[in-house]
């Protein structure tokens, strides 16, 4: 059984054990202090009357504790509570007097108008004090549940705003990933029909990829690699033999969580920036690899240059853009993602990201790309 005190509870052993606690310790004090001062009554009278003051006053808690829920002092209504309180309190404290009176004619000889008179005069003071002492109890505990439901819900908050962030991230990459590829069909069906209609198949089967998309931010990098081998299917038929793609990934890293459509912006700006604006054939590789804790992946060209304006944080179009500011919500500081150029001609974009085991779900959406282990 337990004794509802506003919104909380507590077991009624536990309840009686508190009140027995402040009875005794203030029939102790009261015995002391009648010894004081000569011969002095027995423990067992002193004991008495603390059992019928604050026996009392706990059974008259709860009624407090719903009081000050119902008028609380708000900031906004302040003199409205207090006079509220100041009237709850003379009430709640004279019918503790009332009932400590009708208590004590059971064991006292005199009548209840004495045994009201002696309770007003003693503890009226002291009823006052109780009452507002509870009173900021039930406040206090009513504060901190607030501010922990404040604390919950803005973690929650949080949480919502950085899911619809990289929400909006990726939906805003798909559209810009699915414009370019659908131009560079459109650019072949005058000059390569049986290509165009390749690639168009090849994209299809990427369509429905992304249509089966699963939930979460975040998907193994196999599933990740087989995603990227679909849009490099496109890229070969587009490109033919003047392009070469290879693939060095490391075997402990194929079940580790990376963002889903990691790789394919940084795919497209190799191929963008190397064999799309420069004659002459090129090599797309993409390289993973783990150092301790860390998740390396490398997307490398070898027939393009770093111009100075690409090393700007905000080059490289949305997909570099969109990248970093997926990396920035989903790991904050402990990812990055750079350009660096590499010997003796290309670029290299470096990411590096928390290495965390991701089990690959048997109900996500198998893909046709194969993946070679490095």
């Amino acid at each position: 059984m337990n004794v509802r005190l506003g919104s909380t509870s507590i077991s009624l052993s536990r309840y009686l054990v508190l009140w027995t606690a402040v009875v005794f310790v203030f029939a102790i004090q009261r015995s002391l202090s009648d010894g004081l001062h000569g011969p002095s009554w027995p423990f067992i009278d002193h004991l008495r009357w603390a059992m019928i003051q604050w026996y009392t006053w706990a059974a008259l808690a709860p009624l407090v504790f719903r009081l000050a829920e119902r008028h609380p002092m708000n900031p906004s209504r302040r003199f409205r509570g207090l006079g509220a309180q100041v009237l709850a309190s003379l009430t709640v404290t004279s019918a503790a007097m009332v009932i400590g009176a009708l208590a004590s004619t059971l064991f006292e000889p005199s009548g209840f108008f004495e045994q009201l008179w002696y309770f007003i005069a003693q503890h009226f003071a002291t009823g006052m004090l109780t009452y507002w002492a509870l009173f900021s109890i039930q406040q206090a505990l009513h504060f901190h549940a607030e501010k922990a439901r404040r604390e919950v819900e803005a973690s929650r908050l949080a949480t919502e705003l950085a899911q619809s962030r990289l929400l909006a991230l990726k939906s805003q990459l798909q559209p810009h990933f699915l414009f370019n590829t659908l131009h560079a069909i459109i650019t072949l069906l005058d000059e390569d029909t049986l290509s165009a209609e390749q690639m168009l198949l090849r994209l299809s089967e990427l369509l429905r990829a992304f249509l089966e998309d699963y939930d979460g931010q975040e998907i193994p990098l196999r599933q990740e690699l087989d995603l990227i081998e679909l849009y490099l299917g496109i890229q070969r038929v587009r490109f033919k033999d003047r392009l070469t793609t290879r693939t060095y990934i490391a075997p402990d890293t194929l079940d580790c969580a990376v963002p889903s459509l990691l790789l394919q912006p940084l795919v497209e700006n190799a191929v963008r920036h190397g064999i799309g604006q420069r004659v002459g054939g090129d090599v797309i590789e993409i390289e993973t690899r783990r150092e301790g804790d860390v998740l390396c992946i490398e997307v490398r060209n070898r027939n393009s240059t770093l111009a100075p304006e690409s090393a700007a944080p905000d080059g490289h179009g949305i997909g570099m853009s969109n990248t970093r500011l997926r990396l920035k919500e989903l790991y904050g500081d402990n990812a990055d993602v750079r350009l660096d150029m590499i010997w003796p001609e290309g670029v290299a974009c470096r990411v590096r990201l928390p290495f965390r085991a991701l089990e690959s779900d048997d109900e996500s959406p198998e893909f046709g790309g194969r993946v070679t282990p490095a």
